[in-house]
């Protein structure tokens, strides 16, 4: 197992029964999604919709070994950390194969909205909303002693109705030592704080002293493709874009932005990881520039009414705007996701 953690491996890690998920109460539907160690499909538990995290087994006994350390420590995090803006677990179990169960977010991954939306640009207020909903996952997980490592929007998902971000994927996630040292070069090039990998050369499994300062760098990344809907350092590839990040202290442009904006992305990608701030100082630098392009709407004193028991007609414009508007046409998330997956799922217990 790697330093830098408490966690333990597989066979040594004990699940709380709150969170072990029954298999025979499980059932798998269509693939929506698939990694270098899972694949993710939609699913159904104890007539909840869930998302289904199916981990691979591995081949080599060495793999085995840290893909069930990895399952464990990704599980160990989830269920000791709960937000609004963290994907919610729902539980998990080792067998038949490594299951990790959470909702459902039917709005896709943050990477694939942007590819959807190209070559526009997000609305300025979007792009900050989503990055507070970010800065907000990770303050939560900070305040808990733990790195993500691996920040980025494939790892971002979105709500149905595109209007709430949350984080999901911790199976690079680390507590945070001061003592101790981490594993080296995790995480995604494109988006890795240099202080990953800046030594002589970019060795695999090279033990390398960092803190939870390397997020802050990563979601700089993140904030600036938010703002662009442009991939970073356009034109490299992933390992020519972490050279040039580490050795030539490049970084994507923060020309045409706003001061308060650029401020915040050069100051969270600065090299010094010292230097950056901490996320409670990013999510109050992203409200202060929200505030000013988006001002809240000065609330009218009930002291200006003639009589408290002053009756407003239904067109007055102070009433209909704190009247809020419900379609009842429209078709609900989860009624769309039911009628979608009907007929779809198979007992997951069948399968394995």
């Amino acid at each position: 197992m790697e330093s830098g953690s408490r966690f333990f491996s597989a066979d040594e890690f004990r699940l709380d029964a709150k969170w072990l998920i029954d298999p025979k109460h499980l059932f798998v539907g269509p693939r929506i999604g698939e990694g270098a160690h899972a694949k993710v499909y939609e699913g159904k538990y104890k007539n909840q919709t869930v998302a289904v995290k199916i981990v691979h087994n591995g081949e080599t006994p060495e793999e085995i070994a840290k893909r069930e350390a990895r399952f464990a420590r990704e599980v160990a995090m989830l269920s000791r950390v709960q937000h609004k803006n963290l994907v919610k677990f729902i539980g998990a179990c080792k067998e038949p194969v490594m299951v990790i169960v959470t909702e459902l977010l039917l709005g896709g991954t943050l990477r694939k909205y942007l590819l959807n939306t190209r070559p526009r640009c997000l609305d300025t207020r979007v792009a900050v909303g989503f990055a507070l909903d970010i800065a907000r996952a990770m303050e939560c997980l900070h305040s808990h002693g733990i790195i993500h490592r691996d920040l980025k929007p494939e790892n971002l998902l979105l709500t149905a109705d595109h209007k709430t971000v949350k984080l999901a994927d911790f199976g690079l996630a680390r507590e945070e030592s001061l003592t101790e040292m981490m594993t080296a070069e995790t995480g995604t090039y494109r988006w890795m704080a240099p202080e990953l990998y800046s030594t002589v050369t970019l060795r695999q499994g090279e033990k390398k002293h960092y803190n939870h300062k390397v997020d802050a760098y990563s979601f700089a990344i993140v904030l600036w493709e938010l703002l662009h809907n442009k991939l970073p350092f356009e034109g490299m590839s992933n390992l020519q874009a972490a050279y040039a990040a580490a050795f030539k202290n490049v970084r994507p442009s923060a020309e045409n932005l706003p001061e308060e904006v650029a401020l915040i992305l050069t100051s969270c990608w600065q090299e010094d990881p010292n230097a950056r701030p901490n996320f409670s100082q990013i999510i109050q630098m992203l409200l202060n520039y929200l505030y000013t392009i988006s001002p809240p709407e000065p609330v009218i004193p009930s002291r200006i009414f003639a009589s408290e028991n002053t009756v407003l007609p239904p067109e007055s414009p102070g009433t209909s705007s704190l009247m809020a508007v419900r379609d009842d046409s429209e078709e609900t998330p989860k009624a769309k996701m039911e009628n979608k997956s009907r007929g779809l799922f198979f007992c997951f217990n069948q399968c394995y």
